[in-house]
């Protein structure tokens, strides 16, 4: 069995989240009739608390937004389950796969349950969807002639594209994408962590198109 086979943390375990549910039960058909009478570990916002996770998924779908991410996995990425999780914080609309469809799921904590995945074979697979879906894509690697990402308004409706750490984003995709941004550095390393680029730059849109009200 290798790494990307081994199965992530399921809950956070003994000590966190609630207990059993005191008192009657309450008559509400998104609560997990089993988490009511055992409590809830699971690592979920309060608002979700005892809710099956049908209901959690069904209530994330209308909080979803319009923006899209994509992370090429032709080298066993390690850092697509940090993406995952990143991204359901944020409640983006799917998290797209490119290249390998096996990858290391421990750093999802778990929410690729809750988040919308989709798998593509190739970049160019990848790129026909965003074009079909009317998606403007955004490639993100810091590259020369890359634009500054703080300087820029990404698209709302938005596919970002982040490469697998090392060589970074494909030829094929940085010349399929509308742009390329960058991630402003000051200190002596080449590169940021590719799931540490890929949270700056959704929340970078987040802060640019998403309704802070509707957060938690």
């Amino acid at each position: 069995m290798t790494e990307s086979d081994v199965p992530g943390p399921t809950e956070w375990g003994e000590g966190h989240g609630v207990g059993p549910w005191p008192g009657p039960l309450p008559d509400d058909p998104r609560y997990d009739p089993e988490l009511l009478r055992t409590g809830d570990t699971r690592n979920v916002v309060d608002a979700y608390r005892y809710w099956s996770r049908e209901a959690i998924v069904a209530d994330i779908d209308e909080r979803r937004h319009v923006l899209h991410v994509a992370i090429e996995n032709f080298g066993n990425d390690a850092n697509i389950g940090a993406v995952v999780r990143t991204a359901n914080a944020f409640a983006v609309d799917t998290v797209h796969i490119v290249g390998r469809r096996r990858w290391n799921r421990r750093g999802a904590m778990v929410t690729d349950r809750y988040q919308r995945l989709r798998h593509h074979d190739t970049t160019a697979d990848l790129l026909d969807f965003a074009a079909q879906a009317g998606l403007s894509v955004v490639a993100v690697d810091n590259v020369p002639g890359a634009s500054r990402i703080e300087d820029v308004t990404l698209p709302r409706g938005c596919l970002l594209i982040f490469g697998q750490e090392g060589p970074g984003i494909t030829a094929e995709a940085t010349a399929g994408a509308r742009s390329t941004v960058s991630i402003a550095q000051f200190g002596s390393t080449r590169s940021i962590n590719a799931a540490v680029a890929a949270g700056i730059a959704m929340h970078t849109w987040i802060r640019q198109h998403a309704d802070l009200d509707r957060a938690w």
